[in-house]
């Protein structure tokens, strides 16, 4: 009997972590960082021994599905990882980033520690660049192309298919014998929002048994790519045509290239308003030359302007700052600055600096393109929050607030039962990534619409297959 257990991603939406225990062996599915309210998990004991997980598949790489992985691998985990080769490539990213932002929080808390004679009650970083450095040099990584079947081991088999969520990102099927029968389960991992700004539309899954499916928008529905795109444009124009400044929270990976795209065909077409574009993040920097290298992987139009003069992501108003010198720098542009920086929940990253320096200002504009979790600054901001405080300091919110859902990464509740629907034989449900709420409202419209059950799956719950 295969058996799972979830160690995150349960009742919410970060720490992505499923255990499953089949044939002898133990086969993690993606090993994420808890973000949010929740961080202190990321401390905490697995609830398993990483020395014996023989195989950890991802998903994708964003860091609620990869940001554990160094510490598993600190923790004794010598088996192998599986990924796509785009996957593994930002995945390298991303951690490295992770690193050194928790090293940097570190030293400097480490410094006012060390003044109240408190320095032996601080916790040490989950990782350091180093631990990061041997993820990727002392463990194999194997990377599957999508659509093909490779054998794990004996009588385990999977197939990565594309989630059209970011660069590399799949949904997992992985079939099985017991009983001299086949049996199939699914990792939905996180599965995309059909815009095909940058990406192709995720792919269908024809057959399973079983489900692990995300639920993060499970409560709702995405305005449509196209009211999306024109009130992303109107801010934009309403703000720079009044002389303010345009400060976007981004994700590094896919939404800051959705982003550019739009921002360079504003600018071809001579919508944008004169201005300045700062793509002020080093691991945004980095990701979007990934995106050129797996430039075959693009929907058809950007692959294209890569292939034809590498213009998607870059035209004349557009100014990379890498160094923090060339950060602060922006602080001397009063007006007509649009400003896309990390992180993208506004938990720490060069957004903060942004906001110190611009949030308090009439003028100023913030839109937020991705979901912002529970405990962070940026749900803050978007539940009306009138005052925060960023680098001990309290400062008032005068800027306009913007949130537009539309560009999400994450299917809607509609994409999702879409995506359900094609799958046959299917028994089992089980519903993870996504806030309790979410979930409940979700399991109602699954058995309204499509008559299927589905259960929630609480932290370390043992379920069998």
């Amino acid at each position: 009997m295969a058996t799972l257990h979830s160690y995150g991603a349960t009742e919410e939406v970060t720490g992505s972590c499923h255990l499953l225990e089949v044939g002898g062996k133990k086969i993690l599915i993606d090993c994420g960082m808890f973000q949010g309210q929740e961080e202190e998990m990321n401390e905490k004991p697995f609830g398993f021994d990483a020395k014996e997980i023989d195989y950890l598949l991802v998903t994708h790489a964003h860091l609620d599905h990869v940001g554990r992985i160094p510490k598993l691998v600190k923790e004794g985990f010598e088996g192998k990882i599986y990924a796509t080769s785009a996957t593994m490539d930002l995945a390298e990213i991303i951690l490295l980033d992770s690193a050194k932002i928790m090293t940097e929080d570190f030293q400097t808390k480490y410094k006012k520690a060390l003044r109240k004679g408190r320095e032996t009650k601080l916790s040490k970083p989950l990782y350091e660049p180093l631990d990061v450095d041997k993820t990727f040099k002392m463990i194999e990584w194997i990377n599957p192309e999508y659509d093909k079947y490779y054998d794990l081991c004996e009588g385990i088999s999977f197939i990565y298919r594309n989630a059209g969520h970011i660069l590399g990102s799949a949904f997992i099927e992985l079939s099985y014998m017991e009983g001299g029968d086949s049996h199939t389960l699914v990792f939905s991992g996180d599965i995309g929002n059909s815009n095909e700004l940058v990406l192709p539309d995720l792919q269908k899954c024809s057959k399973a048994e079983a489900l692990y499916v995300e639920t993060t928008y499970g409560d709702r529905e995405h305005q449509s790519i196209d009211l999306t795109i024109k009130e992303f444009k109107e801010v934009i124009t309403k703000t720079l045509d009044a002389h303010g400044n345009v400060l976007i929270p981004s994700f590094a990976v896919e939404r800051t290239q959705e982003l550019l795209c739009l921002l360079r065909e504003m600018y071809e077409s001579g919508e944008l308003p004169k201005c300045k574009i700062f793509l002020d993040s080093p691991m945004a920097t980095k990701a979007t030359a990934l995106y050129r290298n797996y430039a075959d992987e693009l929907t058809q139009e950007c692959q294209d302007n890569v292939k034809e003069n590498g213009a998607v992501f870059n035209f004349d108003s557009l100014i990379y700052t890498e160094t923090p010198e060339a950060s602060k720098g922006i602080n001397d542009i009063k007006s007509r600055a649009i400003i896309i920086a990390g992180s993208g929940m506004c938990n720490g990253g060069r957004i903060t600096h942004h906001f110190k320096h611009r949030i308090w200002d009439k003028r100023n504009a913030v839109i937020f393109v991705g979901f912002q979790a529970v405990g962070t600054l940026g749900r803050d901001i978007v539940e009306g929050a009138k005052w925060i405080n960023v680098y001990g300091e309290d400062i008032i919110v005068k800027a306009s607030i913007h949130t537009i859902n539309g560009f999400s990464a994450h299917a809607d509740q509609d994409g999702i039962l879409k995506w359900i629907s094609h799958i046959k034989d299917l028994k089992k449900v089980f519903l993870v990534h996504g806030e309790k709420e979410a979930q409940k409202t979700f399991k109602k419209v699954l058995k309204a619409k499509l008559d299927l059950d589905a259960h929630i799956v609480a932290y370390g719950e043992k379920i069998e297959i």
